[in-house]
């Protein structure tokens, strides 16, 4: 830990301060080059590789501007907070509005997470962020104390690490707006440095580590909400470990490989939901919430959906008593079943079919145990939130048979839900106009955002 910190420690003051760097950005949406200005801030507080935390600012768009402060103002606060910022001034472009400007937003990511935007190397490839103006973040909010025998990994984690989310909300807002919440399909957790014998912050906060999330899957749908009235919110994944590790204490090694478990999943996602509903009143938030999942952020976020109170999972985290119930929610494939994982063999879910039985003892002779792992099991009645099914027919073949079966339950309580298919190839998100429309206006007709 010593060496990281003196790296560290000489890293910060040796970093050459760009006072007013400015020039040319080729957008997609304008289809010209369109001027950025680059400042950094004199507050600097690098990653754990030495790499600019980045705010990507975009200004002067043709949206109606929710946050009452002045640009320069939440420019200002953003420098104060320790980010570079990166303004982009798109001059009130035609097309710099709800949709077109998302395919900005994933040029951005890219770039970044390929190591130079704008010709500035260097930003964060894990706290870096594309802001609306007058939209300001929130960074590192906690929602959840990890219990580090659940996956016990790596063995030398014996003490918990908070769970953390980022809140982007407007500023000094006109109207509350509503939220949405997403699981991130990056997993944050503790590392173990055999050299110093301590454990390292090397992949804590990764929820938006770029190459796992919005930059691998060319994501912009949560950093394009606010372009349709609606803030955006991301959480560490409740499965507090790498993915494809995790053991029950004194069990197999990597048994729950490529997979979460209950309670402790869904009292996470509860913890988290309250969170964001407690503090959101300060936020400029309604009181609406929606929840945005792909794959493994799917199936964490699921546990939102159902109405179901479980006292173990009602009872457990932050905010206790504050509703934790959601107004909507978009679900990419995931599994929110496992009592059907046999159903189709060789579909794509042989590790769950291998490991799920580790963990949990035989699906005939625990069959109930089993169901509570799942979404499904958290929906009772008609009171569940809608729900959006997207998924290609290109992607692992258990992916469907998931969206089915828990469409045909919903369907079987007269809860709306609808599915979007085959918007794009394999296992990937929306990322054409039409299909993002269809996303943003599912949300908008559940969570009420205010026109822009």
């Amino acid at each position: 830990m010593h060496k990281i910190a003196i790296f560290i420690f000489f890293f910060i003051i040796s970093i050459p301060v760009t006072k007013g760097a400015s020039g040319k950005w080729q957008s997609r949406v304008t289809g010209g080059a369109i001027a950025y200005k680059l400042t950094e801030s004199k507050k600097v507080n690098p990653d754990f590789h030495g790499d600019y935390p980045t705010i990507v600012y975009l200004e002067n768009l043709n949206i109606k501007k929710i946050g009452r402060n002045t640009n320069s103002a939440d420019v200002a606060w953003l420098l104060s907070q320790g980010y570079r910022v990166i303004e982009l001034d798109y001059k009130n472009n035609a097309n710099a509005t709800a949709i077109s400007i998302n395919a900005d937003i994933i040029a951005i990511n890219d770039s970044i997470a390929a190591g130079s935007f704008c010709g500035h190397k260097r930003s964060s490839r894990y706290q870096s962020y594309v802001l609306f103006e007058g939209y300001r973040i929130s960074r590192n909010v906690p929602y959840f104390n990890d219990d580090p025998t659940v996956y016990n990994t790596p063995a030398e984690y014996k003490f918990g690490d908070m769970l953390q989310m980022d809140i982007v909300y407007p500023a000094n807002a006109a109207v509350k707006v509503p939220v949405i919440l997403s699981f991130s399909y990056s997993n944050s957790y503790a590392t173990y440095d055999a050299e110093t014998r301590t454990l390292t912050t090397a992949n804590k906060d990764q929820r938006l580590n770029l190459a796992y999330t919005l930059a691998g899957f060319d994501d912009s749908f949560l950093e394009g909400a606010p372009a349709n009235g609606i803030a955006w919110a991301i959480a560490d994944h409740p499965k507090y470990c790498p993915w494809g590790k995790g053991r029950p204490a004194d069990g197999r090694n990597d048994t729950y490989k490529s997979y979460q478990s209950n309670p402790d999943a869904a009292r996470k996602v509860k913890s988290a939901v309250r969170t964001l509903r407690s503090l959101g009143a300060g936020l400029g938030l309604s009181e609406d919430i929606g929840i945005y999942g792909f794959s493994r952020g799917s199936t964490a976020g699921s546990m939102a959906v159902g109405d179901r109170t479980v006292p173990g999972f009602e009872n457990a985290g932050f905010h206790i008593g504050v509703d934790d119930n959601v107004q909507a929610a978009a679900l990419g494939p995931g599994v929110f079943d496992y009592t059907i994982i046999y159903n189709n063999l060789n579909d794509g879910d042989v590790n769950l079919e291998t490991r799920c039985p580790w963990a949990w003892g035989s699906l005939e002779t625990n069959l109930d145990f089993w169901q509570t792992m799942g979404a499904a099991y958290l929906v009772e009645s008609a009171d569940t939130a809608p729900v959006l099914f997207f998924y290609n027919t290109t992607d692992e073949r258990y992916y469907q048979d998931q969206v089915a079966s828990f469409k045909f339950k919903l369907d079987s309580l007269n809860i709306p839900n609808t599915t979007l298919v085959d918007y794009g190839k394999g296992h990937s998100v929306p990322q054409t106009k039409d299909s993002l429309r269809k996303m943003y206006s599912f949300f908008s007709t559940h969570l009420h955002p205010p026109k822009v």
